[in-house]
């Protein structure tokens, strides 16, 4: 039997300390023991809950290590501990944002839904424990938050109206799952979506927004400290803003030549607009997807560009009660404890029916399948997933995830993999898109950018539909420096790429660098770097 590493050690027992503290997370990532909680984020919890997080990283900070695999899984763990204390003393989502707190209750009832245990009775008492629960949870939420800023406000009353479809969705399974447990569902279901209606009330009219406008921006310092800690980033907001600037500039270059290539008589935005109104064939919007999704995973063993692992992917249509945060397509791991390994690419039809009329452009299909799923987020996901180190099967940084995510879209187009011009500049307008995102990420934190300014710049460069922008800045003012990892993730790959093909020379294999990459699961590309023997920085 393999002994495990002090850091191992240490990383299970934060990881106990972790699904306490979030037990939501712990359901989603496979641990049954606490699928009957939800958390606890009032003031006094919170003070608790960080007083362990710091004595945590105090203990990962006094290891002694002399291996340089287990160094680099010990850096990102102290950097999780580190961003966590710093986001909620700093950030405080749980005070300003009642969206967080949605989110934790609305995944306490979906990971439990979506979850494949041996037994499923135990997941019955776990949905009616919740719904138990939920009166208290929202009362503390409504105790809890002060001053939302208005944007925050606003995500939140759009989130709370898909709650009562999941609660009914979640004790009707109970009540399979637990025949015993019926009469009790009934009850406590009743008295869960009274009180999801006071909260909603709350937020509607008795909540006051922040009047600054500007409240939900983090400021410049701890912009600078995610970027250090969470993403292990040495650049800074300045850097990047600048970094953005020019890759708009550049890819939209691109994207204007390939317009005049498929029509030189209309302005790129117009021939754009026109090509968004094409939308895939037939009706089953989810089944196109579904079969695309199989022909990137065809190609990518094909060309044998990277180890496939075992596990399924469900497409599926996205659940309603996420339907404000995944307006369109977006990818769920399977739990990193669960011995179930299939991943769900969720698709949202419009109004959550199965036509892809108005809402899907046909040639933008390809890339989000490859960005999603094949060889991004699901293949990237389930290797993670097979590692031995803890470390690297649960800790992730979107800077490495969504990073990897567009690097693959660049890749397949690097094989041929795009069947039209059409395909091929709708790649690089989500290129520009995500550079877009560095620029407004850093804007809307640092720059004092106003959300209408977000939203025009948006539309401006992206000929994009204003209220899909207006959604897209929402997420942005919420979820700070994740953004601008999907584009500066991809730069940071292609160096790593150049500087390992430098190293290695003629005997360079594309498959054996994304193998060796991907043993890393989501650690921050510079550590990654820094594994490889390629040094910290370039």
């Amino acid at each position: 039997m393999q002994l495990m590493s002090g850091t191992e050690d240490l990383y299970r027992s934060y990881l106990d300390l972790r699904w306490h503290f979030d037990p939501a997370a712990a359901s989603a990532t496979g641990i049954t023991a606490l699928d009957h909680r939800l958390g606890s984020f009032d003031a006094e919890a919170m003070r608790t809950h960080l007083a362990a997080f710091k004595s945590m990283a105090a203990a990962a900070e006094q290891l002694e290590i002399d291996e340089t695999e287990e160094e680099i899984d010990r850096t990102a763990f102290l950097d999780e501990i580190r961003i966590t204390v710093f986001r909620f003393e700093r950030e405080k989502p749980h005070i300003h944002d009642p969206g967080y707190w949605l989110s934790h209750l609305f995944q306490g009832f979906h990971s439990l839904l979506r979850r494949r245990d041996p037994e499923a009775r135990p997941r019955g008492h776990g949905v009616l424990g919740r719904l138990k629960a939920t009166p208290a949870f929202l009362r503390s939420a409504r105790e809890t938050l002060v001053d939302p800023p208005r944007i925050f406000l606003d995500t939140a009353s759009a989130m709370v109206a898909g709650g009562p479809a999941l609660f009914r969705e979640a004790a009707s399974a109970a009540k399979h799952w637990a025949p015993e447990t019926s009469d009790d569902l009934d009850e406590a279901l009743a008295e869960a979506e009274s009180a999801l209606e006071r909260f909603a009330l709350a937020l509607r009219s008795e909540l006051n927004a922040n009047p600054d406008e500007l409240s939900f921006a983090i400021g410049e310092d701890q912009f600078n400290r995610r970027l250090h800690h969470e993403h292990a980033l040495q650049a800074g907001a300045p850097e990047l803003y600048r970094y953005g600037l020019h890759l708009v500039e550049e890819v939209e270059a691109e994207v204007i030549a390939l317009a005049r290539k498929i029509d030189p008589s209309t302005p790129w935005r117009k021939l754009i607009e026109r090509l968004r109104n094409q939308s895939p064939p037939g009706t089953d919007l989810v089944n196109v997807f579904r079969e695309e999704t199989g022909r990137a995973r065809e190609f990518v063993a094909e060309r044998s560009l990277v180890r496939i692992p075992d596990g399924e992917l469900e497409v599926v249509d996205t659940p309603r009660f996420l339907r404000p945060l995944v307006p369109f397509a977006a990818y769920e791991a399977p739990g990193a404890m669960a011995a179930d390994r299939s991943g769900m690419f969720y698709v949202t039809s419009p109004n959550g029916a199965r036509s892809s009329e108005g809402l899907y452009c046909m040639h933008e299909v390809a890339a989000t399948a490859i960005h999603e799923a094949y060889p991004g987020h699901h293949l990237q996901m389930l290797t993670a997933q097979a590692q031995e180190s803890p470390v690297r099967r649960v800790l992730w940084t979107p800077v490495t995830v969504e990073g990897w995510a567009l690097y693959c879209e660049e890749l397949m187009a690097e094989e041929g993999y795009f069947a039209s011009l059409e395909q091929r500049l709708f790649q690089r307008l989500h290129l520009l898109w995500r550079a877009i995102r560095i620029v407004l990420d850093v804007g809307l934190h640092t720059r004092g950018m106003t959300p209408v300014e977000a939203t025009d710049y948006m539309v401006d460069h992206l000929a994009m539909d204003r209220g899909r922008a207006a959604a897209e800045v929402s997420r942005y003012c919420a979820w700070p420096t994740y953004q601008l990892c999907y584009a500066v993730g991809r730069r940071e790959i292609l160096h790593l790429r150049d500087a390992y093909r430098d190293r290695e020379g003629g005997s360079f294999q594309l498959q054996q660098f994304h193998n060796e990459f991907l043993s890393y699961g989501g650690l921050p590309v510079s550590l990654i770097r820094w594994g490889m023997g390629l040094g910290i920085d370039e």
